[in-house]
């Protein structure tokens, strides 16, 4: 795929998520994510903070943090959350369009967009549906690189197979499942793992625990 194609899905991707922000009540985006401890506005203003940061800011933040990545991503989600929800929001959907990123990984970029993405929904019981070819490549990737997750460590020696698109990876006890649950496991979520099945779905669960 080339880059351009990279952010076209990108760009679809953020706007399908100001989609499903811009009808959170204000309550809502003080509620914690599927992310670790970070509230619903903290995880847009994480992903402002990815779509704009280039290679050198990126590499002057890590440094000024010490090489710390918790310290490295709240200095640059500080930077991007607004004084309210409300302006966080502004901020995240002037960020739509914007094509800057640190390296070439373009499909860990879409996979961080689509992954925050359902972080925010699933807990609401929202639906959030990614576009199937962004998806797909965000499989194929997080299946064969570690990046921001350690996803192909995750699978290692497991064999994956979505149900509902044309998705095989890896080699060792079948996993199966819809391909959204299995990126979100992939991505380290456990919730979306629940409803894989397969003789490797207890082992992928047993590691994630």
């Amino acid at each position: 795929m080339r880059e351009s194609e990279y952010w076209t899905l990108i760009h679809a991707e953020r706007a399908r998520l100001v989609g499903l922000l811009d009808g959170l009540a204000a309550d809502q985006w003080q509620a914690q994510t599927l992310c670790s401890d970070w509230s619903v506005e903290q995880v847009v203003a994480h992903l402002s903070a990815a779509a704009n940061t280039g290679k050198w800011a990126w590499i002057r933040s890590i440094v000024a943090a010490g090489f710390n990545p918790d310290k490295h991503n709240a200095r640059l989600l500080s930077r991007y959350r607004g004084p309210n929800s409300e302006e966080t929001l502004v901020i995240f959907r002037d960020s739509t369009t914007v094509t800057v990123a640190p390296t070439k990984d373009y499909p860990a970029f879409l996979g961080e967009v689509i992954v925050h993405g359902q972080d925010i929904a699933e807990p609401r019981g929202l639906s959030l549906v990614p576009d199937r070819a962004a998806l797909l490549e965000v499989a194929r990737y997080f299946a064969q690189k570690d990046f921001a997750v350690n996803s192909r460590t995750l699978v290692n020696g497991l064999s994956l197979e979505a149900e509902d698109a044309d998705f095989k990876s890896g080699s060792g006890p079948l996993i199966t499942g819809n391909l959204l649950d299995l990126v979100m496991t992939m991505a380290g979520r456990p919730a979306f793992a629940v409803s894989l099945r397969g003789e490797g779905a207890e082992e992928l669960r047993h590691r994630m625990s």
